[in-house]
Parts: C-alpha cells; structure tokens; sequence
C-alpha cells in the first residue's frame, strides 16, 4: 500500500510531519513555503480517513498512524528520520518513537498532545466528543485553542477545511485514540533531540502541560514559548515556529 504524502525539499536531513486533529499534508499554514529545501526534505502524510486518504478504511488509532508513518519512510528509502508533530501528531510522533526508537534522529512537538494524553473535565469532553457532528464545536474549539482572540473568518476556514477533508467517523475515533492515550512508560531512553514548541495564548497544551508531561517524560525536552500564537503556530506565528524547529533540525547530520 502506497502511502499518500506530501514532499517538500530535496536537503540530506529527513523529517516526517504528522499533522493535528484540524489537519491535513495541506494543512500546514506556511510552513511548506518556509522550509529551507537545501537542507531539508520533509514528507507530509495524510492519516487515514483525511485528506488524500479520505477514503481509506482504518480503526484511526495513534498506532495506525504510527504504523503507516514506518511504511512511507520504508517507501520513502528512509532509515532514520525527524518526527515533527502537531496537536494530536505530536502524541503520534512519540508513538513512532516508541516503537521504532532505533530510526528516530529528533522530535519535535508544536502544541503536543503528551503521550499520557488529555483529561477532560465534563465541559470539554462534551465539547470536543460534539465535535464528530457538530460543525458548531470545531468553530468553538479553534476559537477556544488560539485564545479567543482570531479572526471568524479565519475560525470559518478552518472549520470549513476540517469538514471537507476529514470523514467523521475518523474525526471522533481519532479523538478516542489521543485523548485517551496512556503510553508514557513505553517511551525510551534516548539522548536524541526534544523540543516542544507552544503558544503563549493556547489555554489547553501550553507551557505548563509540556512541563508536567513531555518535559516529565522525556527529560532532554527543551520548551520554547512563542508569543501572539495559540494552538496553530503554523498560521499564527509561522516565522518564529520554522526558526525554532530548524534551531533543533540544523544539528542533525
């Protein structure tokens, strides 16, 4: 089985992406535009049940994605690679580090779903669980991720974009899969490059989480702070969020 991606760039140092929950391989703000293609060749993936892969049967789960993940870096003819991972990537990403420790050079995470995943309080997961049917709770949770403070019509995009290229079933069965995440004591020693990346504004996965889950659990992680950015440094900060992964990427050989 081909696995739908994305490349960008032709550099010697390897990363795979694995994009959030509201993502896709074309849902990366600027940062395709940004990369520097010398240096760097990403592959964006598409999951199961989104965007290229729309159509695609799956159970949706972080393992599958972490399974999938392996087998376009096989395709790919890559035997070691970097895991940058948004929101609910991020948890992927260190269920690709779990599982094939040996292969990973560097994760990165922006806005990361720890691999202990998130407790909700009844309100959120009424909010977030609505979210499989209900148009109306992604608006509410892009507007409550990036602080309440972006643009509707941006917010309308995003919905919008979350709805036309995710099927629903993959939508609320992924949600099951990382928020419910309970894989922290699988996770390796390794003196490989960690770094999470958060926005000020994110109320959710923000400086404090990282501190008490992926700093915890990973103890080499380093923590960078971005300011004007929620939940979405891709659109929202894309500048500093490229600086800061390339600050990690540009010491791998």
């Amino acid at each position: 089985m081909t696995i739908a991606h994305k490349l960008v760039g032709h550099g010697p140092v390897k990363v795979i992406a694995l994009h959030g929950w509201f993502g896709t391989s074309e849902g990366w703000g600027m940062l395709p535009e940004l990369i520097d293609t010398d240096a760097y060749t990403y592959a964006l993936i598409d999951y199961r049940g989104y965007g290229a892969r729309r159509d695609e049967a799956g159970e949706f789960t972080l393992e599958e994605i972490s399974a999938d993940t392996l087998a376009l870096a096989d395709e790919l003819g890559w035997d070691r690679f970097a895991l940058i991972g948004h929101s609910m990537g991020g948890a992927a990403a260190l269920r690709v580090l779990a599982d094939a420790p040996d292969r990973v050079t560097a994760v990165i995470g922006i806005s990361p779903v720890p691999a202990s995943g998130v407790p909700f309080d009844d309100d959120s997961a009424a909010l977030f669980g609505g979210a499989e049917n209900e148009d109306g709770n992604r608006y509410a949770i892009l507007d409550f991720t990036t602080g309440n403070r972006q643009s509707a019509t941006w917010l309308r995009q995003m919905t919008q974009f979350s709805v036309d290229f995710t099927t629903r079933p993959a939508f609320g069965a992924y949600l099951r899969s990382w928020a419910g995440a309970d894989f922290a004591a699988e996770l390796p020693l390794t003196s490989i490059p960690v770094k999470t990346i958060v926005g000020e504004h994110d109320p959710a996965l923000g400086a404090e989480t990282m501190k008490a889950t992926w700093m915890t659990q990973l103890p080499q992680c380093e923590l960078d702070v971005l300011a004007n950015a929620g939940h979405y440094a891709m659109f929202e900060a894309p500048v500093a969020m490229i600086t800061s992964i390339e600050a990690v990427l540009s010491e791998l050989k």
